[in-house]
């Protein structure tokens, strides 16, 4: 809990360190931004410019939360407009509880997931969804309904005001903002789903790995939404070659063979006299 107090207390635009994180060997630092509150109709690749200007790598990962790629289109609903169908309420109180917010256990927030895909393929979700009881696993509901259903978010107690009051939609045009940022800063950018549960890529630029950009995020270091840290930026950090605790040459105390120890240089044993010292004795 301290860490996310520290966040939230953080000054706009600073990007606040995260644990490293070692993939397949390689090594990652992880920053998260804080940001203002996004609003709709805002040009992302304006309105974050500020803080990432001179700041981003080549070869950096930026990351953006769903959210605000969302809420910047216009996707934020306000809870109190949307009318929950007798539909939305009977499967909303089925919804198994995933032990952050309401989700789809909230009536209007699987009312809009209707409106989203249709009341069929819900049906069929919850289906498979009950399916799930029977066999003993989980998802199944998830993967039925698809990505844009998992992508809303509804209001939680961690929800930022006014956004408490909304339900928001998974991003129409995630594309579009990928492309724009990928262009301006010339590294990978990704929008992102992720949460305390797992981690989603929803969309990425070309040549992006998604499945690093998942492992990179699975811990959710852009937190649930009290921290105010909608942008991440995920850097690889450059190899570091061990070196030696021992000197390469041992320096010589008198005339005699000296053994290299290490290092760089020729091997095999080294012959000093008093001529190759630069002098004799006297």
């Amino acid at each position: 809990m301290p860490e996310r107090a520290e966040q939230f207390e953080a000054p706009l635009g600073q990007w606040i360190e995260k644990p490293v994180r070692e993939i397949n060997g390689a090594l990652y630092q992880r920053f998260v931004v804080r940001t203002h509150l996004i609003r709709p109709g805002e040009r992302l690749d304006k309105t974050l410019h500020p803080y990432l200007a001179e700041r981003l790598e080549r070869h950096d990962i930026l990351v953006l939360g769903e959210k605000i790629v969302a809420i910047a289109e216009g996707r934020a609903v306000l809870l109190s407009a949307v009318h929950a169908r007798p539909l939305a309420r009977f499967l909303s109180r089925r919804v198994r509880p995933l032990g952050y917010g309401l989700g789809l256990r909230r009536p209007e927030t699987m009312e809009m997931a209707m409106r989203e895909v249709g009341s069929l393929r819900i049906l069929l979700a919850a289906m498979a969804g009950a399916m799930d009881r029977v066999v003993g696993r989980s998802g199944d509901f998830y993967r039925v309904a698809g990505r844009r259903v998992a992508a809303i978010d509804g209001p939680g107690p961690t929800t930022i005001p006014p956004y408490n009051q909304y339900i928001v939609l998974a991003p129409e045009h995630p594309e579009a903002v990928i492309h724009s940022l990928a262009r301006r800063y010339g590294c990978h950018v990704a929008v992102v789903d992720v949460n305390d549960v797992g981690s989603e890529v929803l969309a990425a630029s070309e040549g992006a790995d998604r499945s690093l950009i998942r492992e990179l995020l699975r811990d959710n270091p852009m937190g649930q939404g009290a921290q105010g840290t909608p942008v991440a930026v995920l850097r690889p950090m450059a190899k570091r070659h061990p070196k030696s605790p021992w000197p390469t040459w041992v320096a010589p105390a008198a005339s005699g063979w000296v053994l290299p120890l290490g290092g760089s240089g020729d091997t095999g044993l080294t012959l000093i006299t008093d001529a190759t010292r630069g002098g004799t004795e006297r």
